[in-house]
């Protein structure tokens, strides 16, 4: 379970005062890699929090009528003080009530510690999955709709033993984020009966990897787990792989399965497979044809999961009557679980107005919300693999 840090009601009150305007539209910050090693997660994930708030907007419902509008930040994933940088213009120039984000767990622990925490802001983050962020210290401000990669690490390791491969190299990116899944995967793969011959880091933005290769191929492996960056170092490993014949399956979790991954190896890859959050639930499906209506893909890493931060925000406030973030934190769990009435994606109007009328919800959302310990997805994957070049859906867990 988490700390948490008490904070005193002049800090309270005064965090509570930039977010007091009782006439203003809601303004919810959104904060995402839009540059760096995952960049082109990030429009659907922005579009799907967009959708979110636009729905709102429209219902009339949130709070007698307030409007919600955006802010984008550009947290990069990797440069902590870009990160802070950011999360400080969100919060005292843009003036948000709350702020959807950051993506990589990094930016994210660098914008939670020094900037939302002093300044009482909640975020929810969509994507950053790091096992440290369920420890952190954040005054119950803090909650991701992505699960802890202590979960991804074990579902991983299931795949790979369900498909006959027990003996593998893992490469990571050398950050918190890739070091956690690193790790998380090494015990359960262990636990389960399986060798990792060699666990090395690998930098991002390097123009040849042939070095970190050729030690992942001295040790040997099945397979090749790749815990890195699909616009950055992980797809420099795997050209390199590739190229020098050391490895021709990979493993690919959640920071690599993207769009570029098809884009930049195709049919090369066929046979490798990998996991990432994901549901086969209504609320997917739902969800998937609202995005295709609004012109994004829908099924992208981490865009329901940004669509249900900004609602899981929006439904608290309207819980709490109010949008200063020490009010509304404590509502999110309560909105997020049962007792109440199931909530999916274009039901937001629904359950303003049971919220306004006394009454409980349950908001299942785009992604099967179910918020668990210190208020982080339970966590359900989706077993994909490359067939004829493309991403296919194998199964879900």
């Amino acid at each position: 379970m988490k700390k948490i840090l008490l904070a005193s009601a002049a800090t309270l009150a005064l965090a509570g005062a930039a977010h007091a305007d009782a006439h203003g539209p809601v303004t919810l910050g959104i904060s995402l890699g839009f540059t760096g090693p995952l960049e082109s997660l990030a429009p659907p994930m922005a579009a799907g929090a967009e959708m979110a708030m636009a729905e709102v907007t429209a219902s009339g419902l949130l709070l007698g009528g307030k409007a919600v509008t955006s802010v984008r930040g550009d947290s990069t994933c990797i440069d902590a003080s870009a990160a802070v940088a950011v999360a400080e213009r969100l919060i005292t120039s843009d003036g948000v009530d709350g702020i959807v984000g950051a993506m990589c767990s990094g930016a994210t622990t660098a914008m939670l510690t020094n900037v939302a925490v002093p300044n009482g802001m909640v975020m929810i983050s969509p994507s950053a999955t790091s096992p440290a962020l369920s420890t952190v210290e954040d005054n119950g401000l803090f909650f991701r709709t992505a699960p802890s990669d202590a979960r991804q690490g074990v579902v991983m390791a299931e795949i790979l033993m369900d498909r006959g491969i027990d003996n593998v190299a893992v490469t990571y990116t050398n950050n918190d984020y890739g070091l956690g899944l690193a790790n998380s995967f090494a015990e359960a793969f262990a636990a389960a009966g399986g060798t990792v011959t060699l666990v090395a880091a690998h930098e991002d933005e390097r123009a040849d990897y042939s070095a970190e290769v050729g030690a992942l191929a001295a040790a040997g492996g099945d397979a090749l787990v790749v815990a890195g960056y699909v616009d950055s170092g992980g797809s420099g490993i795997i050209r390199a792989a590739l190229d020098t014949g050391a490895f021709d399956t990979f493993v690919f979790p959640d920071g690599m399965v993207g769009q570029a991954l098809v884009d930049n190896f195709g049919a090369e890859i066929n046979g490798s497979f990998g996991q990432f959050p994901g549901t086969d639930s209504d609320g997917a499906e739902i969800y998937h044809n609202m995005a295709a209506a609004a012109g994004f893909d829908g099924t992208s890493a981490f865009s329901k999961e940004a669509y249900d931060a900004a609602a899981l925000i929006m439904l608290a406030m309207q819980a709490a009557g109010s949008t200063v973030p020490a009010d509304y934190a404590q509502h999110v769990m309560n909105v997020a679980n049962a007792p109440g009435e199931k909530i999916l994606p274009g039901q937001l109007g629904r359950a303003l107005e049971l919220l306004a009328a006394g009454q409980d919800i349950d908001y299942v959302g785009a992604s099967a919300v179910e918020l668990v310990g210190p208020g982080e997805s339970g966590g359900a994957y989706r077993e994909i693999e490359i067939q004829n070049g493309e991403i296919v859906t194998a199964r879900f867990r």
